[in-house]
């Protein structure tokens, strides 16, 4: 058995892309008769929302989707992320970043091919005594990043097979205070002993980093499995924009949440259009080998 979990961060209402997801995250744990938690990725302020918190579990709960033990909040964690942060400073492992947004493209550019695409290019690691008392001078903020001493980091995914993906020196806190997402994911899925990572594919290349990240903390790696996404009719990743996406707007189309269900279980070959079933129900029908490997394209106006 492995223990699963759902993540969503409360910015805004559940789409039927982010409802796909939670569901295979849960049929994923509960076929294996496993435990599947809920935690919501509240960590920035800025834009989390207790609002959008409760409407997303009334959403899971609508759609038949139910969890083990309370709901974790990131918000409520801080101490355990710095203590991690607290264990790889004494560890010699990180370093104070000042680069903005602008030098860390111009700095990548400037590599020619040294640092792989979307990859930090250490520029601050590399500072000499002079840099950085510029920097300081100029009283720019400071992130702290891991130095992550190795390059890549292969694994085997459930969905992808095996995957090999860069290990650049990620963020560990923003230079605003905050745990960075990369730091506080792999310090709560150990935390929580989560054996089996389910989620979108749009994160697969982000896995190489957290798996470096348990290894330096000595947590475990969970498994991971990394489902498709889906797409609007131009493409793109599922959104608003692309019209009557959540819950609430299907509703507004006479659709139940049962009727969104049997959407998405179509979507994964395990229910004809329109057959309605439970979550219970679809776990008898369950196999991991034989899900989508392509992206659902879909739109919504055509459901």
């Amino acid at each position: 058995m492995a223990v699963g979990r759902f993540a969503p961060s409360p910015t805004g209402e559940l789409h039927i892309g982010n409802l796909r997801t939670a569901l295979l995250a849960w049929l994923f744990a509960r076929a294996e008769g496993s435990a599947f938690l809920v935690r919501v990725e509240d960590l920035d302020d800025r834009v989390a929302d207790r609002a959008h918190e409760a409407g997303q579990l009334a959403d899971l709960r609508a759609i038949g989707l139910d969890w083990d033990g309370d709901v974790v909040r990131q918000s409520e964690r801080r101490e355990l992320y710095d203590a991690a942060i607290d264990r790889l400073v004494a560890g010699g492992l990180t370093y104070e970043c000042t680069c903005t947004r602008r030098e860390i493209r111009e700095a990548a550019s400037a590599a020619h091919g040294e640092a792989p695409e979307g990859a930090y290019p250490g520029t601050c690691r590399r500072l000499d005594a002079a840099e950085r008392a510029r920097r300081a001078a100029e009283g720019r903020p400071a992130a702290l990043r891991l130095d992550a001493q190795v390059a890549s980091i292969t694994f085997v995914d459930r969905v992808h097979g095996p995957y090999e993906g860069l290990v650049d020196d990620v963020v560990l806190r923003r230079n605003d205070g905050v745990p960075a997402y990369n730091l506080a994911v792999v310090v709560d899925d150990a935390d929580q002993g989560v054996e089996e990572v389910v989620r979108g594919d749009d994160l697969l290349s982000s896995t190489p980093r957290q798996l470096h990240l348990a290894d330096l903390l000595h947590a475990p790696r969970p498994a991971h499995a990394h489902v498709p996404l889906v797409l609007g009719p131009d493409g793109k990743r599922m959104a608003k924009r692309h019209g009557a996406v959540t819950l609430a707007d299907r509703a507004a189309q006479g659709e139940t949440p049962a009727l969104v269900l049997s959407h998405l279980a179509t979507s994964l070959g395990l229910a004809e259009p329109g057959e309605l079933l439970t979550p219970g129900e679809l776990v008898d029908r369950f196999d991991p080998t034989t899900l989508p490997r392509q992206p659902w394209i879909v739109d919504p106006d055509q459901l």
